[in-house]
């Protein structure tokens, strides 16, 4: 019988040829085995994310957050996925969590700022997006593009920020 780390490394070999399907089998195996395993549980994730199954993706994320509730990987991935569910509130939560601990996360002040802006709080996004764009400068020509600030895109505020 393979370990559970092998499982996993088995999966992640798959998911890095592409072969995301394959890579779940191997990442539910691997939870068979050991039914907590963090990096599987979250790999699980994002194959779910992957094909949009979000509710399972935050399902798997959460199991992760019961045993590691500062686990900033299960907690970004937690909160993209409640955004794209369009559960802004829950989703700025667990960028709130992770900020706790690392105030200067940019991904987490990013991703603050999408669901912020998707909220219609287009002063407190903005304020977020201009603190991840200090931390990380490529989140400039990342906002450029995103469609979730498709509601300021045209203020003087939000070109000043990214252009």
């Amino acid at each position: 019988m393979s370990s559970a780390e092998d499982l996993y490394n088995q999966g992640i070999t798959e998911m890095n040829l592409g072969n995301p399907k394959k890579a779940l089998l191997f990442f539910e195996q691997a939870l068979q085995v050991e039914p907590r395993h963090a990096g599987a549980l979250i790999k699980k994730g994002n194959i779910f994310g992957k094909f949009a199954r979000y509710e399972e993706a935050v399902s798997c994320y959460d199991e992760v957050l019961e045993t590691e509730p500062a686990n900033a990987l299960a907690l970004v991935n937690k909160g993209l996925a409640l955004h794209y569910l369009q559960r802004y509130d829950d989703a700025v939560s667990c960028f709130d969590k992770i900020l706790e601990e690392r105030p200067s996360s940019a991904m987490a002040l990013y991703n603050k700022a999408s669901s912020l802006a998707m909220q219609g709080r287009s002063k407190e996004s903005l304020e977020f997006l201009e603190k991840s764009i200090r931390q990380d400068f490529s989140y400039k020509y990342k906002a450029r593009a995103d469609a979730d600030f498709e509601s300021i895109r045209k203020t003087n505020e939000f070109k000043k920020t990214v252009f």
